[in-house]
């Protein structure tokens, strides 16, 4: 699966990043790695939680329907 993530620089040093399509998933750290190692882990929580109650990515509820055609 690929994801676009935006990355900024913190005022403070370091660097933060949300993932757009994923709202509320968003981590910082003090390096590129390091970010890129956080914000993996984030979406993966993120995907994680949505699957756990059967959500879509992004917060949607939804169930499954099943037809017989």
């Amino acid at each position: 699966m690929k994801i676009k993530v935006l990355v900024f620089e913190a005022e403070e040093g370091g660097f933060w990043a949300r993932v757009p399509s994923l709202p509320g998933c968003f981590t910082q750290g003090e390096t590129m790695e390091e970010l890129e190692n956080n914000i993996r882990e984030a979406v993966e929580l993120y995907l994680d939680d949505d699957a756990a109650v059967g959500t879509e990515p992004g917060g949607e509820k939804g169930r499954i329907l099943e037809l017989a055609v």
